[in-house]
């Protein structure tokens, strides 16, 4: 299965669901004075609370938006050559969506092609996630090109898409059903599915089309064929048809 380097980064720290406030232990309004610099004593940091807790979700998080990150878009949006810098120093690519309101960073790699340290997992994603992803590329943007402001997708339909991939050779049914619903929940911690665990249908964050453009889609959709003989042909023109949004 191949390694999503070009696609969506598997973080070292998992982080916390996208819109969680579990990392909000003060009020920025209330206990802080926002624009505030030094924030305790002996702190030598240049960047406010604001600039500052931008940054941290940028690292913990593999992506954020508008809608699942308010505060921390909008300080992204009005200091984003001040924190792309500040992620620089970590070895770290910021790249911005401004249309859907998604940035994400990557893992820089010199203009030689050299790597540097990292941050980020150099994980390959299993068949059963890939599947997952593909199918939530190709609804979001069927949802979205037939009108709809949201697309929503069920469960059951997710984990009977990727039983469609199941190789011929498979006999263990119940274990493949498992792997494909650790799959959804897998995605759904990552953000791109939105709603709590227990939900039977969720939201597709529109990151997905930011997150996975249509050369790694291709790419996943090859080595999905390929890992089984099994799996559906799908219509390129639904997945492939449209020039992406700038």
């Amino acid at each position: 299965m191949t390694s999503l380097d070009a696609g969506v980064d598997r973080d070292l720290d998992e982080g916390l669901a996208p819109g969680s406030t579990d990392d909000r232990p003060y009020d920025d309004e209330t206990d802080l004075d926002a624009g505030t610099v030094s924030l305790w004593e002996g702190d030598e940091g240049t960047l406010d609370l604001a600039q500052r807790r931008a940054l941290l979700v940028l690292v913990k998080q593999r992506f954020i938006s508008g809608r699942t990150h308010p505060r921390e878009w909008q300080t992204l949006i009005a200091h984003r050559t001040l924190l792309t810098g500040r992620l620089n120093d970590l070895f770290l690519d910021l790249h911005v969506d401004p249309v859907r309101e998604v940035a994400w960073k990557r893992q820089a790699t010199g203009e030689a092609g050299q790597r540097f340290p990292t941050l980020l997992h150099d994980t390959a994603w299993t068949r059963e996630e890939t599947a997952v992803l593909v199918f939530l590329r190709d609804r979001f943007r069927a949802g979205t090109t037939a009108g709809e402001d949201r697309v929503f997708v069920d469960r059951e339909d997710i984990v009977s898409y990727i039983a469609d991939f199941r190789p011929a050779h498979a006999t263990d049914v119940s274990g493949d059903e498992r792997r494909a619903r650790n799959a959804v929940l897998a995605v759904n911690r990552m953000g791109l599915l939105i709603g709590t665990a227990g939900e039977e249908r969720f939201e597709i964050s529109e990151a997905i089309e930011s997150l996975l453009p249509l050369e790694t889609l291709r790419e996943l959709l090859t080595a999905l064929r390929t890992a089984t003989s099994s799996a559906p042909e799908m219509p390129e023109a639904d997945l492939f048809e449209t020039e992406e949004r700038a």
